[in-house]
């Protein structure tokens, strides 16, 4: 009996032990199954709600809302000693062309009852915005002959008839215009209009421009802009600090891949932070042989998110490897949207938000040097002052936090990242240039990422080899506060008559003469 009755304690034992396995096996799956219903049918934004949002109030605010909260923004003018908000429209810029509609009475309303004339005593003004649509026109090159009528070119060592030299072109015998490529390649790389719908846009004012011609004018002009690209790489290398970040894209008729297969595209930031360049590069693996090629030589700081590609960066002589704390910051935010429920939860999702809160003070220092205009070398000392005590308690809290949490469930797997990458999350507060998260990468790459969700794929190895070109001269200008249309412009125009490298840098994105831009 005593025999027996021990084995029923010891199966007794294993069933709950199995049970409590069960159970937290259970939880870890309810867990990744709300994350998922999260990500397809829950808010995309990182940022936490309101306490006043967490009703049904969101359910209305829809895109009619905010497109009337923004046309009504407010404007402070001053009254006397005290200031009072004003509504209503802001003023419609200064610098567009304005055409006057008189409105007037009718000759007898401007008689007054007393029998005079009205007379006239001021006006009121309301201004409405219009838009022409867009107009083609045709530019004729005219080239002058000239023969001697004397001779007939007899007497001279020449041929007999001169023509004035054609202009050097973009693409040489097309009909594409620096302004109509400028047109072709802005639309689709900044406003995501693929070919296709670009062709159907002409037809409709008339012209036929197949999508295969615009296509093979997007890849002829990448391919005149590559000096471009090599000089822009080379500022990114010379440091003081790279971002890193990649994104797939799918590209037909690889050599030895499948149309299915995924493909890369990377983007490399860098350079003078106050002229900042970036590149595209387009490679058919995610492999971190693909930064170790770019970055061959380099000595500074390279920021990348926390994917294992990037972990020989540790190893490089002359590199210092600096985490992402947004990424961090995202894996705690799942397991709070994972859980359903907003701010106040207790348990597991507690310790969610107890991180993000750490991480939150983390950037009110940053916040707050902003504000005060602080340098680089001001930064880093206020960060050694304010963000390391946090980082210091943060830490403690980790470690002790981590060994009572099931390391598989989302929780868990928060920690163990931020654990994993520490040295790496802390290494911005070494230098003030560095910024807490790769955002700047991120940022960087989103327009590429709206433009597939478009046009979907690219064509060939070629297609996305020239998009990287474009992209990389596209997002370089708007980095630097240039309106892109306005500089491919100006490069389709000047790039076929520049020849040494002090006329390629002067065409660079980040270096071109703005006073140029303003001329077109």
């Amino acid at each position: 009996m005593i025999a027996q009755s021990k084995t029923y304690d010891d199966n007794g034992i294993e069933l709950r032990e199995m049970v409590t396995s069960l159970e937290v096996e259970n939880n870890i799956l309810r867990e990744q199954v709300r994350l998922l219903k999260a990500k397809l049918f829950g808010r995309k934004t990182e940022k936490q709600s309101a306490p006043e949002d967490n009703g049904q109030g969101l359910l209305f605010n829809e895109a009619e809302n905010f497109s009337v909260q923004e046309e009504e923004k407010e404007e402070a003018i001053t009254i006397k000693a005290h200031n009072r908000k004003k509504t209503g429209r802001r003023p419609l810029p200064e610098d567009l062309p304005r055409v006057d509609v008189i409105h007037d009475l009718k000759e007898e309303e401007k008689v007054c009852a007393c029998g005079c004339m009205k007379n006239r005593i001021g006006e009121e003004v309301s201004e409405q915005l219009d838009i022409i649509p867009a107009k083609m026109q045709v530019i004729r090159h005219i080239r002058y002959k000239y023969a001697c009528k004397n001779c007939e070119g007899v007497d001279a060592d020449e041929p007999a008839v001169k023509i004035a030299p054609m202009p050097e072109q973009m693409i040489p015998k097309s009909m594409a215009s620096p302004g109509l490529l400028a047109h072709v390649i802005t639309t689709k790389f900044v406003d995501a209009v693929p070919f296709y719908r670009q062709e159907g846009q002409f037809k409709r004012l008339g012209i036929e421009i197949p999508r295969s011609t615009m296509c093979g004018w997007a890849i002829k002009a990448a391919e005149r802009c590559e000096p471009l690209i090599e000089l822009l790489n080379e500022e990114i290398r010379s440091g003081p600090l790279i971002n890193i970040d990649e994104t797939t894209v799918q590209v037909m008729k690889e050599d030895g891949r499948l149309n299915t297969n995924k493909s890369y595209m990377w983007i490399f930031l860098g350079g003078d932070q106050e002229r900042p360049a970036l590149t595209y590069r387009y490679n058919p693996t995610r492999s971190g042989d693909v930064a170790s090629e770019y970055l061959k030589g380099y000595k500074g700081y390279v920021q990348t998110d926390g994917y294992a590609g990037y972990d020989f960066l540790d190893k490089e002589a002359g590199v210092i490897h600096a985490g992402c704390w947004a990424h961090a910051r995202r894996k705690f935010v799942e397991v709070i949207s994972a859980s359903g429920k907003r701010k106040g939860v207790k348990g597991r999702t507690g310790n969610a938000e107890k991180a993000v809160d750490y991480i939150a003070r983390l950037y009110a220092v940053e916040k707050e040097a902003k504000k005060q205009g602080l340098n680089a070398k001001e930064l880093r000392d206020k960060r050694v002052e304010k963000a390391e005590p946090v980082l210091k308690e943060f830490k403690e809290w980790l470690d002790k936090t981590y060994p009572m949490t099931p390391p598989k469930g989302l929780l868990g797997s928060a920690i163990s990242y931020a654990l994993k990458q520490w040295d790496r999350l802390t290494r911005y507060v070494e230098d003030g240039r560095i910024s807490p998260d790769n955002n700047l990468a991120e940022n960087a790459i989103r327009p590429f990422v709206v433009g597939r969700k478009n046009w979907l794929f690219s064509g060939h190895p070629n297609g996305a080899k020239a998009s990287a070109t474009l992209y990389s001269l596209i997002e370089t200008a708007k980095a630097n506060n240039i309106e892109p249309y306005g500089y491919l412009r100006c490069l389709f125009e000047k790039l076929p008559s520049a020849h040494s490298t002090d006329d390629y840098k002067s065409l660079l994105p980040n270096r071109i003469d703005k006073a140029l831009l303003s001329m077109l």
